[in-house]
């Protein structure tokens, strides 16, 4: 469909109603443009999935987020010494949730940035999905004290569940693998 107005070609932009044309000075001086150090940061977890007689379930956690929100989400963290993604992903998702797993498959990576008051970070986070061998849910084993809660939730049921759109995706990732669809 035809705009109604119509483009004015070539030439100077046009300013805005009631306003006046941008105008940039080039001896003017302007002070330099301080940017925030940039951390690397490197995280594992993923969706731990335990059956019993019911359909499979992932045990996922509530933390609070910035705004001091409770959400719900996959349970990982950071890298510790020389730990593989696969090593901090076991490690992880037992502290934040009682389950010891056996790593079935890579699931996917979250690269992200955000910022902080002093930095800002780029993060990668490795996602897995393993098997449930054992343990007990639980939040007690979390050394930092993040996950509020634990819960099973039907794997079906994640996208209801989780707060993050891209640990969502990786859930249907996950559903396809345990329904032998990839």
């Amino acid at each position: 469909m035809p705009s109604a107005v119509p483009h004015p070609g070539p030439g100077p932009v046009p300013s805005p109603p009631g306003g006046h044309p941008l105008r940039i000075d080039p001896q003017v001086r302007r002070a330099p443009v301080h940017s925030l150090p940039v951390v690397e940061e490197t995280s594992a977890g993923g969706l731990v999935v335990g059956q019993g007689d019911g359909p499979p379930c992932a045990a996922v956690i509530a933390r609070r987020n910035r705004a001091g929100r409770l959400e719900w989400c996959l349970p990982k963290g950071h890298l510790e010494g020389v730990e593989t993604p696969e090593e901090a992903a076991v490690r992880e998702i037992a502290e934040e949730t009682g389950i010891r797993g056996l790593v079935l498959r890579r699931l996917g990576t979250i690269d992200y940035w955000f910022t902080g008051d002093d930095r800002r970070v780029h993060k990668v986070v490795h996602h897995f999905l393993l098997q449930a061998v054992g343990g007990e849910l639980s939040v007690a084993g979390d050394p930092d004290g993040e996950a509020e809660d634990v819960a099973w939730v039907a794997v079906t049921d994640l996208h209801e569940r989780l707060a993050y759109p891209n640990e969502r995706r990786l859930a249907a990732a996950a559903c396809a693998v345990l329904a032998g669809g990839a």
